[in-house]
């Protein structure tokens, strides 16, 4: 017999402000009970240190999530210069101390200039990246080191917003590309500046097109009612406007839902995002000889657009 659905299906995207000490699993499962939704997930984990914008995506968004891994995001972070600690953050074992030297503007200019477009980093040992099917983080916590290999990421934008020289405190604004971790940016800037450092506070203020002031804490919507909490859902082709619209009849979009390829004449080849005249449908590609395939769809029945 199948198991019966304990919810109901919710399809969208909530902004969450994440609360500090909250995992983002704790935290999606908060919000999973006030909408009493069947399914749902989130699009990249914040550490419980960190706080700020975190998307939950709900039913059919899941769907969604995946390509929203891949987005930009932008950071706000405090490094403490001098420690360094196992989990490159506040939270884990301090395993060496250093003096800091003196931090006039030229020297964190330069620092900042270095770190900022096309680099190479080294993952931390405390992320979920895997080696031999086994997270680095669980390693770690074995007391086990292994080795990982630089990646390229891009630091778009680095800006310094404050500079504690007494206590050896950087606050930095950090615009970054997929794959970018801010604890091992924290590490490399200590080194660079001939010292050590971890990240005391971090807080996600941007992630593809949703900014901070979008998103809502728990304690709001926790305030609301169904109605309320409803209206905050974004509809989940929300963060795929960058990808060319293919609008379809009804007659095209029927079979489309078929998984049929359709004769499209768009004047375009590659990824579309397919519209019947009612709703999203969801994802395509037109190829070379100008037909439509189906290749991502989605169960939009229940959400109101």
């Amino acid at each position: 017999m199948a198991k019966r659905k304990s919810g109901r299906d919710v399809h969208g995207i909530v902004l969450l402000d994440k609360r500090l000490g909250a995992s983002s699993n704790q935290a999606l499962q908060e919000v999973r009970r006030l909408f009493n939704a069947n399914k749902a997930g989130h699009t990249g984990a914040l550490d419980p240190l960190a706080t700020g914008l975190l998307p939950l995506c709900f039913g059919e968004a899941t769907k969604v999530s995946a390509l929203m891994l891949d987005d930009d995001k932008r950071y706000q972070v405090t490094i403490q210069l001098g420690v360094m600690t196992d989990t490159g953050d506040s939270e884990g074992k301090i395993v060496a101390e250093m003096p800091v030297p003196a931090l006039d503007d030229e020297r964190l200019q330069a620092c900042l200039q270095h770190f900022t477009g096309p680099i190479e980093q080294v993952p931390p040992m405390y992320s979920a990246l895997k080696h031999q099917g086994k997270k680095l983080y669980e390693l770690a916590r074995e007391g086990k080191t292994v080795d990982r290999q630089p990646r390229a990421i891009t630091i778009y934008e680095l800006h310094l917003l404050s500079v504690d020289t007494e206590a050896g405190q950087l606050t930095l604004d950090v615009f970054c590309s997929k794959g970018t971790y801010i604890r091992s940016l924290a590490e490399d800037i200590g080194h660079w500046l001939g010292t050590c450092g971890t990240v005391t506070a971090l807080r996600r203020t941007k992630a593809g097109m949703f900014d901070l002031e979008q998103a809502y804490t728990l304690q709001q919507l926790q305030a609301m009612d169904s109605e309320q909490l409803q209206n905050t859902l974004i509809a989940l082709d929300a963060p795929l406007q960058s990808i060319p619209d293919a609008c379809l009849s009804l007659e095209q979009a029927e079979k489309i839902k078929q998984g049929q390829r359709i004769a499209f004449n768009g004047g375009m080849v590659g990824q579309v995002r397919i519209y019947s005249p009612q709703a999203f449908l969801g994802l395509g590609e037109i190829l070379l000889d100008g037909k439509l395939a189906p290749k991502k769809l989605f169960h939009l029945e229940d959400q109101a657009t």
